[in-house]
């Protein structure tokens, strides 16, 4: 093909296409510029009524509960995505006051009883409420990252776990920071995806890393402006001179604009082509290949830490018959001794986990644990290593070959009440007893006071599962098409330019 036919080709590509991604380059550049700021736009929240009927909380569904705990006899603390709340024999409380503002903030992840306390760990920090309180108080840790997923109480020691560290306390003033030993036979490899997300948020280098992905994203919009604006200011120039006789600043426009479009374009074409690429990777299918590859960590990067356990913590308990601790972790379960100096051993048997990660790890007995994810509820033995189905009592089995990548009963929390009844919380059904049909009722004065975070909301387009209530399953196809999209346009968009560039010299 010679060189006019082939600038030709690259224009239909570059022309057509990219007035049809404007808009959803917009939005993903909006959403994802939202995401880099949680902590920032932790207070700022959405009605659940402006969006679809799915996003509606209904019979506790969608993680709005994932655990709880006896106050009294007549009274049962539970907590999740909706706080804590208060359920006794007359009703619901709130239970939320001196949380900040935001329902980002009063996300909520485990609550414990410790000192005549309760202790909460939440997205954001570690908070305590005594009996007679009136409020929960923020526990001030002086630690920089704070990302707080589970608390467990060992003998008089409160033990909190971030994704990254363990920290114990004995006062609540003064805290103990730990780093866990590297597993048996560790090498310094981290997760591709790990990688690919680091790298499409910016993350991977930093506060400057976030800053240089959010001026992307400004570009992506200078050049989906400046693009519609190349594309409709011919037809604009030739109406005004058909009417009025003259195209006055009009072509002068038409030039300045191109000129900047292409300068931008051909400026941060690369970059932009290594974002979307990162990003069309974090979502089915295209993620599928890459979940469980290991690579090498890039130096100097986010990543680059001597910490084995960045970013992996998610559960912990300490078991008494054994003298040891249990971490439920992104790459499994591990058991480490009491003093956690010697290298953590892997549970030879694993109870199945879901890549969403562990959302229930609660005492059954001495040696026995409950261990439910978006891949069911388990009884697992810590010693033996059975593990059975909680609904069926049924031995587990490990899938052979393709097997679905969650469960039916995608489990988010679980709850044993004071008359010992089991209740299971789903993340799509919400609350099920296990003996029984019986449920809570969920009042609209909980639902009115659990809105969505504009983080999660952002989160929701930019993934596209905002399109799953209209389109179903096929939604999943949403970012790899909309990805390949930009590839294309911003590919011919930049051959476009180097081929009038060669012509020119």
């Amino acid at each position: 093909m010679d060189r006019k036919k082939l600038f030709k080709t690259f224009k239909k590509l570059h022309k057509w296409p990219g007035v049809i991604i404007t808009l959803f380059a917009i939005h993903f550049t909006i959403s994802g510029i939202i995401m880099n700021h949680r902590i920032l736009l932790s207070g700022v929240e959405l009605s659940r009524k402006w969006l679809p009927g799915s996003y509606e909380y209904k019979n506790w569904n969608q993680a709005a509960v994932r655990g709880g705990l006896i106050l009294n006899r007549d009274s049962l603390v539970f907590f999740g995505n909706i706080g804590t709340w208060i359920k006794t024999s007359g009703g619901y409380l709130e239970y939320n006051q001196g949380f900040p503002a935001g329902i980002d903030n009063r996300k909520i992840n485990q609550v414990v009883r410790y000192q005549e306390q309760l202790i909460a760990a939440t997205q954001f920090g570690l908070f305590k409420r005594g009996a007679a309180s009136g409020s929960w108080e923020a526990v001030p840790m002086a630690i920089p990252e704070q990302r707080l997923v589970d608390l467990f109480v060992k003998q008089d020691t409160l033990v909190i776990l971030s994704r990254d560290y363990l920290y114990k306390t004995t006062d609540l003033n003064h805290f103990k920071t730990t780093t866990l030993p590297p597993p048996e036979g560790y090498t310094k490899s981290v997760g591709m995806f790990n990688t690919l997300w680091e790298l499409h948020s910016g993350e991977l280098f930093g506060t400057i890393g976030k800053l240089l992905v959010d001026i992307l994203g400004i570009v992506t919009i200078l050049l989906s402006v400046t693009g519609l604006l190349h594309f409709f200011l011919p037809n604009l120039i030739k109406r005004r001179k058909r009417i009025i006789g003259s195209s006055g600043k009009l072509p002068a426009t038409f030039k300045l604009n191109l000129k900047w479009h292409n300068l931008v374009g051909y400026v941060f074409a690369l970059f932009l082509i290594i974002n979307t690429t990162a990003g069309i990777f974090l979502r089915p299918p295209l993620l599928i290949p890459i979940i469980n590859k290991k690579v090498g960590i890039i130096p100097g990067s986010h990543l680059d830490t001597d910490n084995p356990w960045h970013d992996k913590l998610r559960k912990g308990a300490w078991n008494q018959q054994s003298g040891s601790y249990i971490f439920s972790t992104t790459d499994g379960f591990y058991r480490a001794d009491e003093k956690l100096t010697n290298s953590l051993i892997r549970c030879y048997s694993q109870p199945p986990v879901s890549l969403m990660g562990c959302n229930v790890f609660e005492p059954a007995d001495a040696s026995k644990y409950l261990v439910g994810s978006f891949s069911g509820l388990f009884l697992w033995d810590s010693v033996t290593g059975e593990s059975s189905d909680f609904f069926t009592g049924n031995g587990y089995e490990a899938p052979v070959g393709m097997s679905r990548p969650v469960s039916v009963h995608m489990v988010a929390g679980y709850i044993r009440d004071i008359q010992n009844r089991e209740w299971i919380f789903d993340y799509n059904h919400g609350i099920s007893e296990k003996q029984s049909e019986e449920t809570w009722e969920m009042p609209d004065a909980v639902k009115s006071k659990s809105p969505i975070s504009l983080w999660n909301f952002a989160l929701e387009i930019h993934t596209g599962r905002v399109l799953e209530p209209f389109l179903g399953m096929l939604y999943l196809l949403y970012i790899p098409i909309a990805g390949l999209c930009v590839l294309m346009v911003l590919i011919s968009g930049f051959m476009v330019w180097l081929l009038r560039f060669k012509k020119k010299q």
